[in-house]
């Protein structure tokens, strides 16, 4: 079957396709044992042999689980000053994962991570305005002048930030559809609130539930459909 080179390696599980894209456009990537850099290249997934760095690429079986991330721990897979990452909450014995989107140090609540390029794609890829809850403890009494700036939106570094729904005065409700670097942060600095305590409670239709911190679930087939139809 023939498929683009860059999806092959995100659902063999090699990071995001814009990521896979990266790698191949650095030359990482060969074909049969020829390097590949034109992003877009097809290969036929069930017989050309395709190599990242010189070592075989296969395609793995898909896994999807939902993780309430505690504050105090990284979403990257390595970290030069050995603080606790997500990975560390996950058993070795899973194939290798990485999350869907990140939330900062900071920052807990719900989390995916996978190995499917396709899925992440479908969450992160602002084109589709995936919507994300959060609860968030603010400094101070939010007026409805300082909601209605953020419903409008506020700039910020040069970039417009913006929040689709707002309730609540100090324990606020907030979802946004961007998913900005610290975007809920900046948000609320810019209007003279900084955020106290943030935590995700929901992804599209999954809601982080009765999962206690630091631990994590396998999603179901259905709320996999669910997210990726939202």
């Amino acid at each position: 079957m023939l498929v683009r080179l860059q999806k092959f390696l995100a659902e063999a599980g090699i990071g995001s396709r814009r990521h896979c894209e990266t790698l191949i456009q650095q030359g990482k990537v060969s074909v049969n044992n020829q390097p590949v850099t034109v992003l877009g290249t097809k290969i036929e997934s069930d017989r050309d042999r395709v190599t990242l760095a010189g070592k075989p690429v296969m395609v793995q079986r898909k896994v999807y689980i939902a993780l309430n991330k505690p504050a105090g721990v990284l979403c990257t897979s390595r970290d030069t000053h050995d603080r606790k990452r997500v990975h560390d909450l996950l058993p070795a014995s899973l194939p290798r994962l990485f999350t869907v989107g990140r939330l900062d140090y900071d920052t807990e609540g719900l989390l995916f991570l996978t190995n499917d390029g396709t899925f992440s794609l479908r969450l992160t890829h602002p084109r589709y305005k995936m919507p994300k809850t959060y609860a968030v403890e603010v400094k101070g009494v939010l007026s409805e002048a300082a909601r209605a700036r953020l419903l409008a939106g506020v700039h910020d570094d040069g970039e417009l930030l913006r929040a689709e729904k707002v309730s609540g005065t100090t324990m606020l409700q907030v979802v946004i559809r961007e998913g900005k670097k610290r975007q809920i942060r900046r948000m609320l600095a810019a209007v003279g609130h900084p955020v106290m305590r943030l935590t995700r409670l929901s992804v599209g239709t999954i809601e982080l539930g009765n999962l206690k911190q630091g631990q994590w679930r396998y999603l179901t087939d259905e709320e996999v459909r669910s997210l990726m139809r939202d």
